[in-house]
């Protein structure tokens, strides 16, 4: 009898955690802020000197596979004395807190909703500094992982309704309703959207389950693919123009897993063969063993003059969305 009322109370005090827990959340307000804004919460002494240089090399750091450098985050610094009110809400947070235990720890939903908070703490300057260096992968990685989970979150408001994806390639990937169909086949599909400065543009295909070979050449077998895909379905305005990847800047490569499937992402730069046009592009080839089949999902941006990191974000957020039946 003991044992059951002992745990009958504990169950009790588990589900009056959780409801709390709920009960917190549903007052936190909404979190704001500009798509990859971070706000960095610390004194102004250790801004000016070696932690907010260390800061700096971690969250503006440049962004491979864009024409221009430009910074993964933006970043704006706050004295915690003024950290208050609508400032704590900003979606990404970035704290320092000297003269403690060194170490890093992530909190989620702190002062809003959706919300990621890194508190970085250390003794020393120099220990702040190091746990930095030494969690440069987990900050970005934690942040950029919000960043993609707005977006997306945003575009659901206004979902499209093409069903020719699930059709034709047997997949179900997120984009907003203002993309418009390009062009379709039996097995090649592209939307695209207008910007203020351009059009940002999403294809995906499939290939044979041999097309791609992981070796040394894999990079090479990707750019081979896309400019055959360019020549066939992506042409210019110019006649005789059409879509390759710029021989000039090599591509980033890097083997990922999407969809709980192996993947390779390789990013670089686009280019309109036989005319003045460029851009960056993103392209996920899926390894997708069940169907015997790869899956190439990939985004491009054509925005002249203007910053394309925030278009870049949005269409990889569109491709880690992918669904494959």
């Amino acid at each position: 009898m003991r044992y059951i009322l002992i745990s009958v109370l504990t169950l009790f005090f588990l589900m009056s955690c959780g409801d709390k827990k709920k009960e917190q959340d549903k007052f936190l307000p909404d979190a704001s802020g500009a798509i990859n804004n971070v706000s960095v919460v610390t004194e102004n002494e250790l801004w000016d000197g070696q932690v907010g240089e260390a800061i700096r090399s971690v969250l503006a750091k440049p962004i491979y596979g864009l024409p221009q450098d430009e910074p993964m985050f933006t970043i704006s610094q706050i004295p915690p004395s003024v950290f208050s009110g609508f400032v704590t809400k900003n979606r990404t947070v970035l704290k320092i807190e000297p003269n403690k235990e060194a170490g890093l720890e992530i909190l989620q939903n702190k002062y809003a909703k959706p919300q990621k908070v890194i508190v970085v703490r250390g003794k020393t300057k120099q220990e702040i500094v190091n746990v930095l260096k030494e969690n440069t992968s987990k900050i970005i990685e934690t942040f950029r992982n919000e960043e993609l989970s707005e977006r997306l979150r945003q575009m659901a408001k206004s979902p499209h309704t093409f069903k020719s994806i699930k059709e034709k390639l047997k997949l179900s990937i997120q984009f907003p309703s203002i993309y418009n169909k390009i062009k379709e086949t039996d097995d090649f599909l592209w939307f695209s959207k207008d910007i203020t400065t351009g059009s940002m543009h999403i294809m995906m295909y499939e290939l044979p389950y041999e097309a791609i070979k992981y070796n040394d050449s894999t990079v090479s077998q990707i750019v081979k693919i896309r400019d055959s895909i360019g020549l066939l379905n992506v042409p210019g305005r110019i006649e005789g123009s059409y879509l390759i990847t710029e021989r000039a800047y090599a591509p980033f490569q890097n083997k990922v897993i999407l969809d709980n499937k192996p993947a390779i992402e390789t990013k670089g730069l686009w280019d309109l063969k036989g005319a003045f046009m460029a851009g960056p592009f993103i392209n996920y080839a899926i390894e997708d063993k069940i169907n015997k089949r790869w899956v190439i999902v990939e985004g491009f941006a054509f925005a002249p003059s203007v910053e394309k990191r925030n278009y870049m974000l949005e269409l990889e957020a569109i491709i880690k969305s992918v669904k494959i039946e």
